[in-house]
């Protein structure tokens, strides 16, 4: 039997593009946050790098069997025995793109599940500022969940938040908890971020646990902050503000199946066409 609760963190960051500060500041809080008690600790997308540009991100990217960051962090899995999700790393491929991918680690510091963002942040803000990940990245093309202690997690990055159908295919396939570590830029997450975690904590019946990047990176690029943990009932049990630091929240698993017996969304595919009329 799954324990029936548990203490969850999220760690908000301020990386820079210097990887050996960032590996040091983000175990120097998933330590605090062992200190207060947490059992499952996530990091921010991109928390080991924030760098700017295509061939500045290629140069600093790393193969996966010989990448710091993942090595650091199976260390500290295993020095602190918890759950550790690895936000997102930068991650060369024999294409000579890169992945965006993100790690789960048992207390063992053994990759339990691995999974590469799907949905490529290729926009145009309109304010001057503008992304092409998709020059640099190569989307991932699977969904992907991964058995912890307390109850199944789907995982995802950033971007994919505003991609609803992956997180009712997590939530169909069994998730109890989504994350969504993200470096959500200040103008999408001054319009977005909580509602988009909000809704999809609503529509899934999941809790959301969203660590995030924050504040003035390489490029002048700004990251809004606000790491989340949002109940099944969408309801915000932590925000982080904007300052870097950790969250930490006790975690009901049952309150999953409470929301879903409410409000059984999941179990719900009608037939319909897509040209009619409503």
């Amino acid at each position: 039997m799954s324990p029936a609760s548990f203490k969850a963190a999220c760690l908000q960051v301020n990386a820079s593009n210097d990887m050996a500060a960032n590996i040091a500041i983000a175990s120097d809080f998933a330590r605090r946050a062992v200190s207060e008690g947490a059992e499952f600790v996530l990091m921010p997308e991109n928390v080991a790098m924030m760098e700017w540009g295509r061939a500045n991100v290629t140069a600093k990217a790393m193969p996966e069997e010989s990448h710091a960051a993942l090595k650091a962090f199976r260390t500290l899995a295993k020095e602190l025995r918890i759950w550790l999700h690895c936000g997102s790393l930068a991650v060369i491929l024999p294409s000579g793109k890169v992945a965006n991918r993100t790690y789960v680690l048992n207390p063992d510091g053994v990759v339990a599940a691995s999974y590469d963002k799907i949905h490529m942040f290729d926009v145009d803000l309109g304010n001057g500022e503008s992304y092409k990940e998709s020059a640099t990245f190569e989307a991932g093309h699977d969904a992907v969940t991964v058995d912890l202690p307390w109850g199944r997690l789907g995982l995802s990055i950033c971007y994919d938040l505003r991609f609803p159908h992956l997180y009712r295919h997590l939530g169909q396939a069994g998730a109890d908890f989504l994350t969504v570590p993200a470096a959500f830029t200040r103008v999408t997450g001054e319009a977005h971020w909580h509602v988009l975690l909000r809704a999809r904590a609503i529509e899934t019946g999941c809790f959301v646990f969203a660590p995030a990047q924050t504040g003035v990176h390489a490029g002048d690029r700004k990251t809004y902050g606000h790491a989340l943990i949002v109940n099944p009932w969408g309801e915000i049990l932590a925000d982080a503000g904007t300052a870097p630091g950790v969250i930490v929240v006790d975690i009901d698993v049952a309150e999953v199946a409470r929301a879903r017996a409410k409000i059984p969304a999941l179990s719900l595919d009608a037939a319909f066409s897509p040209a009619a009329r409503v």
